[in-house]
């Protein structure tokens, strides 16, 4: 893998991989992590963090989705409405059974056109095929599988049996409201697309795992990370 060029910038790179780290990782504000730095004797702009995490946030994105193992082969697939620049979009979003978030795209309609176009990017960039869909009751996926010949593999089932999908949305929810709403569709389009890779590379359930296992999976979550951005 090509190692990341942080040529031509003021700051040491470390101080930039750690400064994109943050802002992805936690739900922070461009500003709560320049005071991060700040009491670190770092004496950054919040501007300059948000230009940092634009520049080199989708390039981190892309090589941590490349080092991540195939997902389950069991998707859930849920929409949600957002605001975006004072008009109502749909952020629909694709998990697997673990919940990966494996695919998203932001769009202005909820139909079977919008339903189509999320899944044919799904089918495009897994490496793995689909054994089982699951989706809510929106009746634009039955519609969407058909024209795919996947209608087989879909499944509604109980309410209960999507809540994978449904909790998913939870991280983007409290991001949403830290940074007051997205902006514009580009913009709410690539701050998901790099927060997904990084959420799926330090997601762990803690409450499922022992102590000495949740160091293991964070070690490993620390070595894909430098792998990324070394």
């Amino acid at each position: 893998m090509k190692p990341l060029s942080f040529k031509r910038h003021r700051f040491p790179a470390e101080v930039i991989r750690h400064a994109v780290w943050l802002y992805f990782r936690f739900s922070l504000s461009f500003r709560d992590v320049e005071e991060l730095l700040a009491a670190r004797g770092i004496d950054v702009s919040y501007e300059t963090i948000r230009c940092w995490t634009i520049k080199f946030g989708p390039q981190i994105a892309r090589r941590l989705k490349r080092l991540r193992p195939s997902p389950s082969p069991r998707w859930h697939l849920d929409e949600v409405v957002c605001s975006i620049g004072g008009k109502r979009m749909f952020l629909w979003r694709a998990v697997d059974d673990e919940g990966e978030v494996l695919e998203l795209v932001v769009q202005r309609r909820r139909d079977t056109e919008a339903a189509l176009v999320l899944l044919k990017r799904l089918l495009r960039n897994q490496p793995v095929e689909p054994e089982r869909i699951v989706t809510d009751g929106l009746r634009s996926y039955p519609a969407a599988l058909e024209a795919l010949g996947l209608r087989h593999l879909h499944s509604t089932g109980r309410l209960w049996e999507n809540n994978r999908a449904e909790n998913s949305h939870l991280p983007i929810r409290r991001r949403e409201r830290q940074q007051q709403l997205f902006k514009s569709q580009a913009s709410a389009q690539r701050f998901l697309t790099t927060h997904a890779a990084i959420y799926n590379t330090f997601y762990t359930q803690r409450h499922l795992v022992s102590r000495p296992t949740l160091r293991r999976f964070r070690a490993g979550a620390d070595q894909a990370w430098m792998a990324a951005t070394a």
